[in-house]
């Protein structure tokens, strides 16, 4: 028998006991289990007495009985009670006396909430769009070009994507700061590089020029001795190079990795993969769109097991990312929880009101869906069957397809319902996320 109390909001308290006999029973059962195995001094394997066995090991299997008997009781007490436990229920015994012939035990636990979806119809969303044009092309293809440009001196003055090789020293009040210095450093004035009043200071000057110009340092710059405050820098200049890029032709056609050289086919690439990359960015943004409008009309509330739970693991996933950086990651190392929480929170709920919302409205992924998007997937490899193979070989994988294909249904019945404004964005906006 057992018994259910609402603490407040989603916290829960079963209460329910345990017979004696259930817990002897088994006690029993497993210390004759480990008697055909277990070494005992003065006894062969299977001929220790039962007795001997209860001295040793009765008391380390009584609370592994316990535990047991408190998890199965727990579960099927919640099952009778139509309980959905979100986390992992606290145990508390009651009854002091283990003996006793009925266990008493508390579990207190959350449940999960009621997700209620509003309508979505007044509200507003933007839809991304995107064409891919010829110039998306061209600029792709010169980019390409450049990143294989060939510098060589040139005597004018230097402009935009010119190579400047130079010494600078910067001094705050009279006084070099720290970082301020550096000997036969490269510039590149537009390359985003360096501060954007720095590379404009280098446009204009010549090889064996010297200058000195004042800069005002942003506010949130990192290094807080000159953050906010204006110093004066002066450059020496060593040489400007200008860059000489590459014709388009057969050779560099094969340096892109086309075999036969074939300038069209190299065209034709560049344009599928910016394709790709491109409806990948829109349906990133078009999700986010819509499951921010699906988190404006929802109301629930949100268990602290699950949203501890989640701020765990976005810890973790954010350690992990800063040693596959490179960083110094000490052994045991924490991050404050806290930092999480906001991030935590709105995928827990997001979580919760997608599973509400395909039950609703029957948007999981369908078999047909699966099989598309591996197929777009494995498209853009040099071996598709290779790639189709590995997604069927795994669950886990096809998993992983399953829910991107239900986000996709998920945010084209949000832009079905909604009030749609589309928003072409040209490809540098697109690929400036």
């Amino acid at each position: 028998m057992s018994t259910v109390e609402t603490l407040s909001g989603l916290q829960r308290r079963l209460n329910a006991v345990i017979p004696q006999t259930m817990i002897r029973t088994e006690v029993e059962s497993r210390l004759k289990r480990l008697g055909r195995t277990a070494k005992v001094h003065g006894f062969r394997p299977g001929k220790v007495p039962f007795k001997v066995l209860e001295q040793q090991y009765g008391q380390s299997v009584q609370q592994e009985v316990l535990g047991d008997s408190l998890q199965r009781s727990f579960a099927e007490a919640a099952v009778t009670n139509k309980l959905q436990v979100a986390g992992y229920p606290q145990f508390e015994i009651k009854t002091a006396d283990l003996n006793a012939e009925q266990i008493e035990f508390s579990a207190t636990f959350e449940v999960y909430p009621e997700v209620v979806i509003g309508s979505v119809s007044g509200e507003s969303v933007t839809r991304t769009t995107f064409n891919l044009s010829d110039a998306d092309v061209t600029d792709t293809l010169n980019t390409l070009r450049k990143q294989r440009a060939e510098f060589k001196p040139t005597p004018r003055a230097a402009q935009k994507d010119d190579q400047v090789k130079l010494d600078f020293l910067g001094m705050l009040d009279g006084v070099k700061f720290e970082g301020g210095e550096a000997k036969d450093f490269t510039v590149v004035p537009g390359a985003g590089r360096m501060l954007p009043e720095f590379e404009a200071a280098v446009v204009g000057v010549k090889a064996g020029d010297v200058k000195s110009f004042n800069m005002t340092f942003p506010a949130d710059y990192h290094g807080k001795d000159v953050a906010g405050k204006e110093v004066t820098f002066t450059l020496t200049v060593h040489a400007v190079e200008e860059p000489i890029l590459p014709e388009v032709n057969a050779e560099f056609a094969k340096a892109m990795g086309v075999v036969d050289g074939d300038v069209e086919k190299l065209k034709q690439e560049i344009r599928d993969n910016i394709g790709r990359e491109a409806q990948r960015r829109v349906k990133v943004r078009n999700k986010d769109y819509a499951m921010e409008v699906l988190l404006k009309v929802s109301q629930l509330d949100v268990p602290k097991a699950l949203l501890d739970s989640e701020s765990q693991r976005l810890m973790e996933q954010t350690l992990h990312d800063m040693g596959e950086r490179g960083m110094k990651i000490p052994q045991g190392m924490k991050l404050p929880i806290d930092m999480f929480a906001e991030r935590a929170t709105k995928r827990v709920k997001l979580g919760l009101i997608l599973s509400e919302l395909v039950k609703q409205h029957e948007l999981a992924a369908k078999p047909e869906q699966v099989t598309a998007l591996i197929e777009e997937y494995a498209l853009s490899f040099e071996r598709p069957q290779e790639v189709r193979n590995w997604y069927h070989a795994d669950a886990n994988r096809m998993r992983e397809v399953e829910n991107l294909v239900l986000e996709e249904n998920v945010v084209a019945w949000v832009m079905a319902g909604a009030k749609v404004t589309d928003q072409a964005l040209a490809l540098n906006e697109l690929m400036g996320d």
